[in-house]
């Protein structure tokens, strides 16, 4: 599979945050939730080890392959 990053995701989330993009390619690949948005974008949910404490939420596009924010989402719970 190949995956995409936004601009948005590039300039912004990168810049602001410690997150990876392999990472995010890891949720993506082996979500424990996934959920579709109002504006037919992509919530998925996943552990990043060494993060067990909480979940790191990526949105992607309509196509669920290309990447536009990322999040650690401290409430979330399964």
């Amino acid at each position: 599979m190949v995956y995409h990053f936004t601009e948005y995701f590039e300039k912004e989330v990168l810049r602001k945050s410690y997150l990876s993009k392999n990472w995010c390619i890891a949720i993506l690949q082996k979500p424990v939730k996934v959920e579709r948005q109002e504006d037919n974008r992509y919530r998925f949910w996943g552990m990043v080890k060494g993060h067990e404490e909480k979940y790191l939420r990526v949105i992607t596009l309509e196509d669920q392959t290309t990447i536009h924010n990322a999040f650690f989402d401290r409430r979330f719970k399964l």
